[in-house]
């Protein structure tokens, strides 16, 4: 399963080179990342925080470009995190970052990781058998 999102370029998502700064990336992925975890856990969505990001960056976003699509998937998961993969990509098709990210389930009551529960666990399965 892939959740994919649009997200219009905004003029303060670019710098004075003119193109997309490299931390906007990071909301962008953001973005994919909440819909794709919303869509798998519904209300439990909001007990999964970030642990690591790494972009590689292809090509420039710039003010031109309008709108990028991007997708997001579950790759992996372990005891307590979920890898996931996403891509940035312009509305034509032009891949302009890919990236790998971790997430961690959070108790709400302590702050901490928790193991995921055999029920995320078989979802998270299913998610990454469908591709």
């Amino acid at each position: 399963m892939t959740a994919e999102v649009r997200i219009p370029i905004r003029w303060r998502d670019v710098d004075a080179y003119g193109h997309v700064n490299n931390a906007v990336f990071l909301n962008y992925l953001e973005e994919a990342r909440d819909r794709l975890v919303e869509s798998l856990f519904g209300e439990q969505a909001w007990d999964f925080v970030i642990a690591r990001v790494a972009i590689d960056y292809r090509s420039e976003l710039n003010q031109g470009d309008r709108e990028v699509v991007v997708r997001c998937r579950a790759i992996g998961f372990g005891t307590s995190s979920v890898r996931t993969a996403e891509r940035v990509l312009t509305t034509d098709g032009r891949l302009s970052a890919e990236s790998e990210s971790v997430i961690v389930a959070r108790d709400p009551e302590t702050g901490r990781s928790r193991p995921l529960t055999g029920k995320e666990k078989a979802i998270l399965q299913g998610a990454i058998d469908a591709g």
